[in-house]
């Protein structure tokens, strides 16, 4: 028998002893992996990922497929290993080959760093505009029947730079050179739909309608009957947006930026706001629905203005859309919710770093984008397993990796099985019983 390295000069605890050794067997910290195993099974992400992506390697020589670097860089990602050259130390951790078919003790490790650098380079403009309809059409297939509506939310963020790169230009509101890519989630569900990336600059109204157009065809394509409201703000209204949406029947409220006109339009109700503020009505909300029609537009549309006065001025904003209903229920319950889809962008960016984007290549940088998209699906099939009127429903992504994935796992390979001993207090053994079952049943 070997020896175990030890580790020397602890002290004692109430006058024991403490003896450490390297000798506990196959351990690992991200236990929940091989739960977020089952989600990635269930919605097909490997493969909407990397179905698209040309393999010309010689089969009698392949050991990793596409679809399994894929799903091992997404689960990486989703345990908090953003970083490519992770999978060096991760190779022949149990849990992570568990999450790829492998067994733990007598199965082949997993691939190096090189190896994924190739499959993340490997996609051309083509390849990545078919995987984009992939994930749409994967986001389709995670629900068990056809919703009656969806709210799309669509917001864009800063991505800065890692040096000379494809698509990186200075962007003064942010200080820095960037990308600036377009997240499109279901406001509803938390559900993505496409992350794009794209030059570090406010998109035109030519490419927001463009790539509108190709969300909603493709939603359409599998829910022609469902009702969709695109859902934005005023960097997003554009004539060729707002004569698209009209034109596809959907359901608008947008955002409009103030201008010369506008103020004069709102100028009376300033007034109005401020002349009612008393002690005890220190701040004065109205609101106001007119017909609108800027230089541009081929038509007039529905604005609502929201005036408002407190003690630090007066202010006004505005919206467009195609709703009907009170002014201020259109502005507070529907256009302000708009910014659950900031926090769902917070979530992708800190939890899942979505920003790593520091290759050379756009398109790799895209497919990137594409597998950090799959983490996002991931944690957040993992938060929607949790039942609806539980803490976990509301929770960070943070929060459900540090609770549900960064579990310790001791992992015992046998003649017919593969035993997984969790510790005996972890705390939220009830819950974890509850996702895993919700997830292996009933699906994401």
């Amino acid at each position: 028998m070997h020896a175990t390295s030890f580790l020397p000069g602890l002290s004692p605890v109430e006058g024991k002893p403490l003896t450490a050794t390297f000798d506990a067997g196959r351990l690992s910290s991200d236990g929940g992996v091989i739960v977020l195993r089952e989600i990635a099974l269930r919605l097909g992400l490997a493969e909407a990922t990397t179905g698209p992506l040309p393999d010309k390697r010689d089969p009698s020589r392949v050991q990793h497929a596409y679809a399994e670097m894929a799903l091992a860089r997404m689960v990486m990602i989703a345990a908090g290993y953003e970083d490519c050259d992770d999978i060096d130390t991760l190779r022949a951790d149990p849990a992570f080959k568990i999450v790829l078919g492998r067994r733990p003790d007598t199965g082949a490790d997993l691939m190096s760093q090189p190896t994924l650098s190739r499959l993340e380079n490997l996609a051309d403009w083509r390849a990545l505009t078919r995987i984009g309809l992939n994930l749409i059409d994967l986001f389709c297939r995670s629900y068990v029947r056809s919703p009656a509506a969806i709210v799309l939310d669509i917001d864009d963020t800063d991505d800065p730079a890692h040096g000379q790169q494809e698509l990186a230009l200075f962007n003064a509101p942010h200080d820095c050179p960037c990308f600036q890519p377009i997240h499109i989630f279901e406001a509803m569900s938390g559900k993505p739909i496409l992350s794009l990336l794209r030059p570090g600059k406010r998109p035109s109204g030519e490419e927001v309608a463009r790539v509108l157009r190709h969300v909603v065809r493709r939603i359409r394509k599998h829910w022609p009957r469902v009702r969709i409201l695109v859902r934005g703000d005023s960097h997003y209204l554009s004539p060729e947006t707002l004569d698209f949406l009209e034109a596809s029947d959907c359901d608008y409220i947008l955002g409009l930026a103030i201008n010369e006109k506008l103020k004069e339009i709102a100028a009376p109700w300033l007034v109005q706001c401020d002349v009612r503020r008393c002690p005890n009505h220190r701040k004065v909300r109205r609101f106001h629905q007119f017909q609108y029609a800027a230089g541009s537009w081929s038509r007039s549309h529905k604005v609502v203005a929201r005036i408002e006065a407190t003690d630090l001025g007066t202010d006004a904003r505005f919206i467009v859309t195609n709703l009907s209903g009170r002014g201020k229920t259109l502005y507070e319950k529907v256009y302000c919710q708009r910014g659950t889809a900031e926090n769902l962008i917070k979530d992708m960016k800190r939890t899942t770093r979505s920003d790593k984007t520091a290759c050379s290549r756009w398109e790799a940088n895209q497919f990137r984008l594409f597998l950090h998209m799959g983490a996002y699906w991931l944690l957040h099939g993992l938060r929607r397993a949790a039942p609806k009127r539980s803490r976990w429903r509301g929770a960070t992504l943070e929060t459900i990796r540090r609770t549900f994935v960064k579990i310790a796992v001791r992992v015992q390979e046998m003649k017919g099985s593969i035993k997984l001993a969790f510790p005996a207090a972890y705390p939220h053994q009830a819950m974890l019983v509850t996702i895993t079952g919700a997830i292996t049943i009933g699906g994401p």
